[in-house]
């Protein structure tokens, strides 16, 4: 297919994060952009404010009279569609061009110099770090992100076309429609067993997705993964390594060991460990693209993060409240490091919503253990998503399991009255559902008390 000769794009989940920087995208390279969403949203309010037609109700009727237009439109989708959706339905079956979204992404990237960022966990922080750095070193580029930067309020950096910076999905194997000039993989924790059926399955789908690289290509891999590639860790002996963290007023200062030389002195202000390994991976991929030093240097102490990752909203002597996008047992740990890290001596209150039934299922003695971990624990109702409920996963059986003497299950009717009766000076929202909707109300609930 080619794209220049398509003058409409019509998406059927207009609203998502990766969805929306398309349309974005697409948008910004004067091509006629509309599309349907179930909800309104903050993101959706932002397409609206560009010009673009977005609806919320699945009809035909709907749909804006030059999208029907067959020879002219191209239909964007998110697997996340339910079968049966009205509209979806209507354009398979009148044989317009459809794609999944991942395959457009395949299709804008495959005549630029490709970097792919994949992984379980980091893929969001990672690939907003490595858009940041390549920018601020005035790469030609496009990145298409995760999440909303907060040094763009974008999920779409756009400085040119020669270039492009991609987050690689493996829920339902939609990485493998790209074909990267440089990829790197963060993790390979089991996941989406929905999709893949067993650990084996989506392990297999990461190399796989590392024979997609071009000829030439080059493959970043976090050492102790079982790829092959150029490695990276901290303080040991990867191609690419972090020696000597200190923390100095929040900020992390470190070196990094490359295979040319010793980078002394680097400062990244995210927190946490895991986050240093994103740090790392992007700053090494940048090196190997040929970004000079001394510029990378400068990039990286401007980096300011991705809106719900370790998101600060009060910051006080009495009170601090963290929004972070953790949805699987190891990116809660993450969050419980870098907060201890941070905060070694403060009483740590964490509210989860669980996201999926069928991930609360698969991961459910994981989940308790790493929710244990905090001094005070709120759970919400499971978040369905895509999702039919499954007989007795309830977010009731994870309490059961949760080792902690202070915890209580709640509706979100009582969630502030429930953050009013704890004892902790630090206060975690976490989850990749809803949850973050409850963040203006918490934060304008306790900014005065904080």
């Amino acid at each position: 297919m080619n794209l220049n000769n398509i003058h409409n794009i019509y998406f059927i989940g207009i609203g998502g994060i990766g969805m929306s920087a398309l349309a974005r995208y697409f948008h910004a390279n004067n091509k006629s952009v509309a599309g349907y969403d179930k909800t309104q949203t903050e993101i959706t309010d932002g397409l609206v404010a560009l010009g673009i037609a977005v609806h919320f109700e699945d009809s035909v009727d709907n749909i804006p009279a030059p999208f029907l237009n067959i020879e002219k439109t191209l239909v964007v989708y998110t697997p996340a569609i339910p079968k049966g959706h009205l509209e979806l339905t209507y354009f398979n079956t009148n044989a317009y061009q459809v794609l999944k979204r991942s395959q457009a992404l395949g299709l804008i990237t495959e005549h630029t110099f490709c970097l792919a960022v994949a992984g379980t966990h980091g893929k969001t922080t990672t690939t907003s770090i490595l858009g940041h750095l390549m920018n601020e070193c005035h790469v030609p580029l496009t990145a298409f992100l995760g999440g909303i930067s907060e040094n763009y309020n974008s999920n779409l950096i756009l400085n040119g076309t020669e270039v492009s910076v991609v987050e690689a999905d493996e829920f339902d194997r939609s990485f493998l429609t790209l074909s990267p000039d440089m990829a790197c993989v963060t993790s390979m924790d089991a996941d989406h067993l929905d999709i893949y059926g067993t650990p084996s399955e989506l392990k297999k789908s990461f190399e796989d997705f590392s024979k997609r690289l071009k000829s030439n290509g080059k493959l970043f891999v976090r050492n102790g993964l079982p790829l092959q590639g150029i490695t990276y860790g901290i303080e040991d002996d990867s191609d690419y390594a972090i020696h000597n963290i200190k923390i100095e007023n929040g900020t992390y200062v470190f070196d990094v060991k490359t295979p040319k030389t010793v980078l002394k002195g680097l400062q990244f202000n995210l927190p946490g460990r895991h986050n240093l390994l994103n740090a790392l991976i992007a700053l090494a991929m940048a090196i190997e693209y040929g970004c000079s030093y001394q510029q990378l240097t400068k990039a990286l102490v401007s980096y300011k993060g991705v809106k719900r990752r370790f998101t600060y909203h009060i910051k006080t002597d009495n009170l601090v409240f963290i929004d972070d996008y953790a949805h699987h047992p190891e990116e809660i740990n993450a969050v419980h490091q870098a907060v201890r890290e941070m905060y070694p001596d403060k009483k740590v209150l964490a509210i989860f919503q669980p996201h999926l039934y069928s991930r609360t299922r698969d991961f459910i003695d994981d989940f308790a253990k790493s929710l244990s971990q905090f001094d005070e624990l709120i759970l919400l109702d499971i978040y369905p998503a895509r999702e039919l409920p499954i007989e007795g996963v309830t977010s009731a059986w994870l309490l059961n399991k949760i080792n902690n003497e202070n915890k209580q299950l709640i509706n979100k009717e009582e969630l502030l009255s429930a953050i009013h009766n704890s004892h902790a000076q630090i206060v975690l929202t976490i989850g990749a559902g809803d949850i973050g909707e409850q963040v203006k109300r918490i934060k304008k609930e306790f900014s005065i008390a904080g």
